[in-house]
C-alpha cells in the first residue's frame, strides 16, 4: 500500500513538473496596431507556417470557409466607422473569414468575433461586409502566414493577406476627410450656441467676469433657432448677478412661458420664485 502511495505521489510530481514546461506555439499569436488617418486599427491573429506543405488548394481547401490564420478567428478592430466593399462598417471588432480560390478570394467581415476557428453555425446576417479580391502571384515564397497594412494613406489602406506564393489585398476606406472637413468648418465657423451657453454658465457658477457671462448668454440665445427655457433661466440668473433686475425678470418670464408650454414643473416653480424675489413680492401675490 505504501509503495502504491509513493508511486502515485511521484507520478503527481512528474505531471506537475511537466505542466510547467513552456514550448513555442506552432502558430504564434501576433497583435499589430495601425493608425489610418484618425482611426485606430488593431489586428489579432495566429500565424501558421508552410513547413514543406502545399497550402492553398490543399491544406487550405478552395471554396471552403477559412479562419484566415490558425487557432481563434482572426480579429480586426476599428475605433471609428469605416467603409468596406461599399458597406458602412460601424466601429467595433469583427472576425475576418475568407473563402480562398485560385483566382479570386471572398473576404468576409463577421460581427461575431469570438469564435475558435469558424462558427459552428454560420449566420449570414452577421456578415457586415463582403469583398471579392483578386489573387496575385508572388515572385517568392512566404513561409509564415502574414497579414499587413499596405498602400497606406490618410483615407485608405489595403489589408494584405500573404502566404505561400499568394497575395490578396482588401481595400478599406476611412472617413478621415469627412471628419477633418467637419472639424475645420466648426472651428472656422466660430463657437456654437452651446459653446457660448456652457462658457456663460461656467463663468456664473465660478464667480468669474459676470459681464462676459452676460455677453455670452445673450449670444447663445441669439444663435438658437428655437428658444429654450433653460437658456432663458440661466440668462435671468446672470442678469440678476450683474445687477440688472429688470433684465433678469424679463428673462425669467420668457423662461416661465416656455417652461409652461413644455410642461416642465421644476422650471415653472424656479422662475416663479425668482420673479417674486426680484420684484419684491411675496409668492402668494403671484
Amino acid at each position: 500500500m505504501k509503495k502504491l502511495f509513493l508511486f502515485a505521489f511521484v507520478s503527481a510530481l512528474s505531471m506537475t513538473a511537466f505542466s510547467q514546461i513552456e514550448t513555442p506555439a506552432a502558430s504564434p499569436f501576433q497583435k499589430i496596431e495601425q493608425k489610418v488617418g484618425l482611426t485606430d486599427v488593431t489586428l489579432e491573429y495566429s500565424r501558421p507556417s508552410m513547413k514543406g506543405r502545399k497550402i492553398f488548394g490543399d491544406l487550405v481547401p478552395y471554396n471552403k470557409l477559412w479562419r484566415t490564420g490558425a487557432n481563434a478567428n482572426t480579429k480586426i478592430t476599428f475605433s471609428k466607422d469605416v467603409i468596406i466593399g461599399g458597406n458602412n462598417v460601424k466601429a467595433g471588432s469583427y472576425a475576418v473569414y475568407t473563402k480562398p480560390n485560385a483566382k479570386v478570394w471572398e473576404v468576409m467581415f463577421y460581427a461575431d468575433a469570438n469564435n475558435w476557428g469558424t462558427p459552428q453555425e454560420w449566420d449570414a446576417e452577421k456578415v457586415v461586409a463582403s469583398v471579392k479580391a483578386n489573387v496575385y502571384d508572388l515572385p517568392m515564397s512566404v513561409e509564415t502566414f502574414t497579414i499587413s497594412f499596405d498602400d497606406l494613406d490618410s483615407n485608405s489602406v489595403n489589408l494584405g493577406l500573404l502566404w505561400e506564393n499568394t497575395y490578396v489585398g482588401v481595400p478599406i476606406q476611412f472617413m478621415t476627410d469627412k471628419a477633418v472637413t467637419a472639424s475645420i468648418e466648426k472651428v472656422m465657423g466660430g463657437p456654437s450656441s452651446n459653446d457660448y451657453y456652457a462658457a456663460a454658465v461656467y463663468y456664473l457658477e465660478a464667480d468669474k467676469d459676470i459681464n462676459k457671462a452676460k455677453m455670452w448668454i445673450d449670444k447663445a440665445i441669439e444663435m438658437r433657432d428655437q428658444p429654450a427655457f433653460w437658456y432663458y433661466r440661466q440668462q435671468s440668473l446672470i442678469y440678476a448677478k450683474s445687477g440688472d433686475k429688470k433684465g433678469a425678470i424679463a428673462a425669467a418670464k420668457k423662461s416661465l412661458d416656455l417652461a409652461t408650454e413644455a410642461g416642465n414643473e421644476d422650471y415653472i416653480a424656479l422662475n416663479k420664485k425668482s420673479i417674486s424675489v426680484w420684484e419684491g413680492k411675496p409668492m402668494s401675490d403671484k
